[in-house]
């Protein structure tokens, strides 16, 4: 494993002076395709029962040019797996992690250890022990850095007593980590507190980067607008919008995924990527984007 102590992918970024391209959604991509259950496992199951589709959609992002590719590790922590009546969380993981390394191959890019939420992302009321959520996450990112991943990507975070959980444990243990926040329209986390003071509690440890995903453009540009960003950030966001009347989700388009991009690459991310509902082509557009920046 790589310490802190030897790795900043993200000051990298700033050295290199373009943002790193993270890939974008795996469970959508998996469930449009029909792979995915409705327990709260989700697209766990996908890596043992259906591999060889978790490894193509990870070869096609590192084709389009991601820099980072995710596990399949959204729905493999011990919680949601023991409410689908899956003991051995730890066989989920390490066949996730084994196929992104596979994806990888000798090529130049990293991988990022997924682990969300313990309960329901948008789930606003805990149901489940400050014990068995801190089990949850020793337990899961323990598992993942043991599986090689090179940092700890914990996602769509949205309650602060999660997110400290997470912090001190991945502080503690020298494990290197970011934390990607979801929060609502009135730019606070779904536990309540608001966006810049979560900010600011994470900029006095040392986290690699602080990431926002999961919520719409139009969130993200008003955040963005109004609080003060730290030195290393990213973003990736919902690639979902609602239809007309038929409360049924389609894409949004990458050139208008794009326009958001051009409205706050000035801020100087250290990554962008993309979330729900998107695929390679996103990515594919981005790594186009940030070259054509770069040679003008």
């Amino acid at each position: 494993m790589i310490s802190l102590s030897d790795f900043n992918i993200f000051s990298f970024s700033k050295r290199i002076k373009r943002p790193l391209v993270l890939d974008g959604a795996m469970g959508s991509l998996l469930e449009q395709k029909g792979l995915t259950t409705s327990d709260s496992a989700w697209s766990a199951k996908a890596n043992l029962k259906f591999p060889e589709v978790v490894l193509e959609i990870h070869k096609e992002y590192i084709y389009a040019g991601a820099d980072i590719i995710t596990t399949n590790t959204f729905r493999t922590n011990p919680f949601s797996l023991a409410q689908s009546g899956i003991k051995n969380f730890k066989r989920y993981v390490q066949k996730a992690v084994s196929l992104a390394f596979e994806a990888k191959g000798n090529l130049p890019v990293l991988i990022a250890g997924s682990n969300a939420p313990a309960e329901d992302c948008y789930q606003v009321e805990r149901t489940i022990s400050k014990k068995e959520l801190e089990l949850n996450h020793f337990n899961h990112i323990d598992s993942l850095v043991e599986s090689g991943c090179h940092f700890i990507l914990n996602e769509t975070q949205s309650h602060f007593d999660e997110i400290k959980i997470i912090s001190k444990h991945c502080e503690k243990n020298n494990i290197p980590y970011v934390i990607s926040l979801y929060f609502d329209e009135n730019l606070c986390l779904l536990s309540g507190e608001k966006i810049s003071d979560v900010i600011s509690y994470l900029s006095d440890t040392n986290i690699l980067s602080i990431g926002f995903n999961c919520i719409s453009d139009k969130v993200f540009v008003k955040m963005i607008n109004q609080i003060s960003l730290p030195v290393n950030w990213g973003f990736y966001l919902n690639c979902f919008t609602k239809s007309d009347g038929q409360n049924k989700l389609c894409s949004i388009s990458t050139a208008e995924y794009l326009v958001t991009i051009q409205e706050v690459i000035h801020f100087n991310p250290s990554f962008i990527g993309t979330c729900c509902g998107s695929n390679p082509d996103f990515t594919k557009a981005i790594k186009g984007f940030i070259d054509g920046r770069i040679k003008h």
